[in-house]
């Protein structure tokens, strides 16, 4: 009890403001690496708050860089927070943080998208079952663009298996992203940002958008808004089928998002049988062969995933076949008989 007291209580020293540690580190964002530093703590308490109560919690935050969403969340009162950092530039910063509260703080050197210790990262008291509400753990980060959108996508994939940071139960994650990026995570049915985030996502997960925060607020400006999501995962997925069935499925669907559905999925199939097993599959699935992708609703693409994967089950060679192969060698076929008519010809 007088644990959480001190926690609750805890605040941080007089530190350097993060303008100040730019300065003292010689720190510059870098354009490949998609770095945007956000120095005003206004809005990293308010990104904090958006993922709840953080007393006492345990949080990963991905991409600390110079440390602003850092001290709101220490100043949360968290238990420990894990940093995980690929860019060595920042973590003497950090570790200034680390030193300033004594015990709270554990700081990787690490690619996020190789990282796969969060599985580990965590006491293993704080485990909790499925069905019940989520851990005291978060995921939180001020995410570079290059890096969002397989990140989620890496991250949806450990909540349908229930590992990685998803084995203590179902941890939460506030995560920014593009502003774009944030309205198809968001979109619903026949909304023009539908896509296959949208069902990725929401297929898995409660997702909502909590603000969007201007490009000027971030040092340098990008081009583009932020907005703030926040992703609950669900006790139950609405598409009870293996997430790289899902994936290929919806992948298929949105890759011609402007054609009716029906052009879509033939390239599920072979060429031999394009015409009639995509018929098929609209009709069992009971889907309105000229939807557009974006008309599709969660319970349709529950439909042709379920059906899908009852013909995968009949032909098991359909799952891995993939259109795009079969064109490449009807090309390098066509390009190997024109070869041998010039040779003839000669």
């Amino acid at each position: 009890m007088a644990a959480s007291r001190q926690a609750a209580m805890f605040r941080l020293p007089p530190l350097p403001t993060i303008g100040e540690i730019i300065k003292l580190f010689k720190l510059k964002a870098e354009k490949q690496l998609s770095q945007n530093f956000l120095l005003d703590l206004r809005l990293t308490d308010k990104i904090v708050r958006k993922a709840g109560s953080l007393k006492d919690a345990h949080v990963c935050e991905v991409g600390p860089g110079p440390g602003g969403i850092t001290r709101s969340i220490l100043n949360a009162g968290v238990a420990e927070v894990l940093l995980i950092e690929k860019d060595p530039r920042f973590i003497p910063g950090l570790q200034m943080l680390s030193d300033a509260a004594p015990g709270k703080v554990r700081i990787v050197h690490g690619d996020i998208l190789t990282y796969n210790k969060l599985g580990k990262a965590f006491p293993e008291h704080l485990m909790k079952n499925w069905e019940d509400d989520p851990p005291d753990i978060h995921i939180i980060g001020n995410l570079p663009f290059s890096v969002s959108t397989p990140l989620i996508i890496k991250w949806l994939e450990n909540i349908s298996k229930r590992d990685g940071p998803f084995r203590y139960g179902r941890t939460q994650m506030t995560l920014t992203f593009q502003k774009e990026v944030g309205e198809r995570l968001t979109a619903s049915t026949g909304a023009r940002q539908r896509s296959r985030l949208s069902i990725m996502s929401q297929y898995l997960c409660t997702v909502h958008k909590c603000f969007t925060i201007p490009g000027r607020a971030f040092v340098p400006k990008p081009e583009v808004d932020v907005t703030v999501i926040h992703f609950t995962p669900l006790v139950q997925p609405k598409i009870e089928q293996p997430f790289k069935l899902v994936e290929k499925v919806v992948r298929t669907v949105f890759q011609f998002r402007r054609k009716y559905c029906h052009q879509s999925v033939r390239v599920l199939f072979p060429e031999a049988e394009r015409l009639e097993k995509a018929e098929q599959l609209l009709k069992l699935a009971d889907v309105d062969p000229i939807l557009r992708p974006t008309q599709l609703s969660m319970f349709h693409f529950k439909s042709l995933c379920d059906v899908y994967r009852k013909m995968c089950d009949e032909d098991p060679k359909l799952f891995t076949y993939n259109y795009r192969d079969e064109l490449t060698e009807k090309r390098n076929r066509k390009r190997s008989r024109f070869c041998k008519t010039k040779d003839d010809v000669i």
